[in-house]
């Protein structure tokens, strides 16, 4: 499953466009990413773009769920852009592991969802 990160605003959001199904390799991707832009900026904001996203194979749900809970409280807002009314339900679902400000956003507000992370960044 493809997984894209870049940047925004200097590293402070980080961009995630996500597409398939995840996969547990995919999560050794993203990790040593996600931790260094912790360390170099403390609390990130995130943008999450799901594009054709299908959900999780088992093992990788396991791995979403361990890093939700190790970086509870690194993610200050979390924007979900997706396409599917199950994918605002995953919004709803992953607050309580998180400290996160979460909100979900409809493919065709994803400028609106940038500007709720760029007012804060």
């Amino acid at each position: 499953m493809p997984v894209t990160l870049t940047e925004e605003h200097g590293g402070k959001v980080l961009h995630l466009d996500v597409s398939g199904k995840m996969q547990k390799a995919d999560y050794a991707n993203i990790e040593p990413e996600f931790e260094r832009r912790v360390g170099q900026y403390g609390k990130l904001w995130v943008l999450l773009n799901l594009h054709d996203f299908h959900g999780w194979e088992r093992d990788a749900a396991w791995e979403d769920l361990k890093h939700g809970l190790a970086h509870f409280s690194a993610i200050e807002r979390l924007a979900m852009v997706g396409e599917k009314k199950w994918q605002q339900s995953i919004a709803t679902f992953c607050k309580p592991f998180t400290k996160a400000d979460v909100r979900y956003f409809d493919h065709e507000d994803e400028a609106e969802a940038r500007k709720w992370l760029q007012l804060s960044a």
